[in-house]
């Protein structure tokens, strides 16, 4: 098992990851401004000072984007739209070596090189200008290119991986990873005829001790989203189920998006009711941190039910768990 040590207050379970420079860099050129790692002294990955990079060929059979190419021999293109407004990156792609540290139960930890194919940013739009990923993002997906695929094929790793958080937004990366033998587990589906995303059937949504009726949906499985997005309809199931099981008072919050707050302490918001979705053969899993405390010196004792529904045609639902 490998494993790359991370930061950051959030991870794509399919397109992105904030890592320390330790391990790889993807942007090229940093977004600087960003408040959330004013503490940290990011490195800029410049594939010029590296020995071991070298530019992706459009002739590289990974290469995506051939038809944008003025010559085989140019560099790949390629260029990522994300569902946030306006956000998008492009540049060309390059090969260099990832470093990793590699554990195991039954010999000490040694270090692991490899190479990966590295998405080199040379214009950002949209949040990537406010400071969203100020040092790149890794590819955790399901296609050619991720670096879990790229370990795989290899031959270091199972194509797996986990990701792990603690209270503090940090945490880890581990490629190769299975779980416990004891983890539940349900299938992906496929969008059409390609998988090209971590989505997985929801067959019920369980509040408390009970389940709504008619609440089976296909769910994509995200951890780089903030907030959870159910569909419409089974929002309005959900939050009103969630309404009449929780015993604080409801209040209203200026300037909030979310419309389920209350005046609670931290103790009563503990007894709020416990939710599951159901997958086939009634494997399960506990959703976890659905309610959003504000800090004291905010708004005092507030805490709000943190779940939005789509405001776009999409029959799912966004997942985020820390």
């Amino acid at each position: 098992m490998l494993g790359a040590i991370c930061f950051g207050s959030h991870a794509n379970a399919y397109n992105a990851l904030l890592c320390l420079p330790v391990t790889t860099l993807l942007w090229c050129l940093l977004v600087f401004g960003a408040s959330i790692v004013q503490d940290r002294n990011l490195s800029e990955y410049d594939p010029s000072s590296s020995s071991s990079s070298k530019n992706v060929s459009c002739s590289h059979p990974l290469c995506k984007s051939r038809s944008s190419c003025k010559s085989l021999k140019d560099p790949c293109p390629y260029i990522a739209d994300y569902s946030t407004e306006d956000t998008s990156s492009s540049g060309y792609l390059v090969d260099d070596i990832l470093h990793l540290a590699s554990f195991s139960k039954h010999a000490p930890q040694s270090s692991v090189q490899s190479s990966v194919i590295i998405g080199c940013g040379r214009k950002q739009t949209g949040s990537y200008l406010d400071g969203a990923a100020p040092d790149g993002v890794m590819g955790l997906g399901l296609g050619d290119v991720s670096v879990p695929s790229l370990l795989a094929k290899a031959g270091l790793i199972q194509n797996s991986f986990s990701i792990c958080f603690d209270e503090n937004d940090s945490g880890s990366v581990f490629f190769g990873d299975q779980g416990p033998a004891t983890q539940q587990s349900t299938s992906f589906l496929p969008i059409g005829e390609k998988y090209d995303a971590y989505f997985v059937g929801v067959e019920s949504y369980c509040i408390g001790n009970s389940c709504l009726t008619q609440s089976g949906f296909q769910a994509l499985v995200d951890s780089g989203a903030s907030f959870t997005f159910l569909p419409t309809e089974i929002y309005a199931e959900v939050v009103m189920k969630f309404d009449k099981l929780v015993s604080s008072r409801r209040i209203s919050l200026q300037g909030n998006s979310w419309k389920y707050c209350y005046n609670a302490s931290s103790e009563e918001m503990l007894k709020v009711p416990d939710m599951r979705l159901i997958f086939s053969k009634n494997q399960s899993f506990v959703v976890r941190n659905h309610i959003f405390s504000f800090p004291e010196n905010e708004v005092g004792d507030h805490a709000c039910f943190s779940y939005f529904t789509l405001e776009y045609n999409f029959t799912g639902i966004l997942i985020l768990q820390k």
